[in-house]
């Protein structure tokens, strides 16, 4: 572990419950072509239901275009990424926060989870650039009411698993659901290679 980590970029307890900071997965049962293979990071649960951003569905639209002042700090691919199917015309950005970097009273940033913040697109990048990492920002969100998303995971809809703030600015390229499956202890590691097209087996 490097000098500038944190111990929980590496350790992700098992089954957690839904909480901020939590992924779900798409089971391998779950076909609707919104979230197949789908791996969602929550911002938010509590009374008045659960919100969350799809962390691995690219658009083709260059953040450049839309936002030109967030650019710099967009983690490759520099482009939006489908949040989810809700509202999908407004934007919501997150960020992992340096390591070692106080957020405490930093305008233009509301802590989710571990390193993990949403930053508001109103505020100054260049004045949040030295405390963050890099940005992802998404068009639209994914949502469900209070007690719509527990009865999805009882259906089995869904794995519910600890992120990494790596998770959440991944890398281009990277499959996203079968590496966060990859790390998990058996047996649920071996659904990393569940094949994408079950006619194909």
């Amino acid at each position: 572990m490097g000098p500038l980590e944190e111990p929980e970029d590496h350790i992700t307890p098992t089954a957690p419950h839904v909480r901020a900071g939590t992924l779900l997965l798409a089971d391998t049962d779950l076909f609707e072509p919104t979230f197949r293979r789908t791996v969602i990071y929550i911002i938010e649960h509590n009374d008045g239901g659960t919100l969350g951003v799809v962390l691995n569905r690219p658009s083709e639209t260059a953040v450049y275009n839309v936002l030109p002042q967030w650019a710099k700090l967009a983690m490759k691919p520099k482009t939006m990424f489908i949040g989810g199917p809700v509202k999908r015309d407004s934007a919501l950005c997150l960020a992992t926060v340096r390591a070692g970097v106080d957020i405490t009273g930093v305008a233009g940033i509301r802590h989710v989870q571990g390193r993990v913040v949403m930053v508001d697109l109103d505020a100054d990048p260049d004045a949040l650039a030295p405390a963050l990492e890099g940005v992802r920002i998404f068009a639209g969100y994914s949502g469900w009411t209070t007690g719509q998303l527990e009865g999805e995971i009882e259906r089995d809809d869904w794995i519910v698993l600890s992120a990494l703030p790596s998770d959440v600015l991944v890398e281009p390229r990277v499959d996203l659901w079968a590496r966060v499956l990859r790390r998990q202890p058996l047996p649920l590691s071996l659904l990393a290679t569940h094949p994408i097209d079950l006619s194909l087996n």
